[in-house]
């Protein structure tokens, strides 16, 4: 059986960023971004977009056992970016600035969202 193609997008956000959900059952919440996956486009948002999981226990790896609630993953396409400086979501612009580094721009007020 082939294998689903996931056409791949070039993902701006980054470990660490602060997203606001945009679309789905957590709109309009925000956290910071525990992980990104490039293959699939997805990310993993911190407190959204909650699951339960029914974990087994397993005392080797003291794990205890029951219905744990998790984060899932969201795709890119659902969450924006929120501006340190403006406090508000955003699209992601870029610049290239004199020394030849090219940085993520806030595309609301201008600022760089690179720290």
């Amino acid at each position: 059986m082939p294998q689903k193609v996931v056409k791949r997008h070039i993902i701006n956000i980054r470990k660490g960023d602060t997203v606001h959900v945009m679309s789905g059952r957590d709109v309009g919440k925000s956290g910071r971004v525990l992980s990104v996956n490039p293959r699939n486009n997805t990310l993993i948002v911190e407190h959204a977009h909650l699951i339960k999981r029914h974990t087994r226990p397993n005392p080797a790896k003291n794990i205890k056992g029951g219905i744990v609630e998790r984060e899932a993953p969201i795709h890119v396409s659902n969450v924006m970016i929120v501006c340190t400086s403006c406090n508000k979501h955003t699209r992601i612009g870029h610049n290239v600035q004199p020394d030849g580094t090219k940085v993520r721009v806030c595309k609301r007020c201008g600022t760089t969202l690179d720290r």
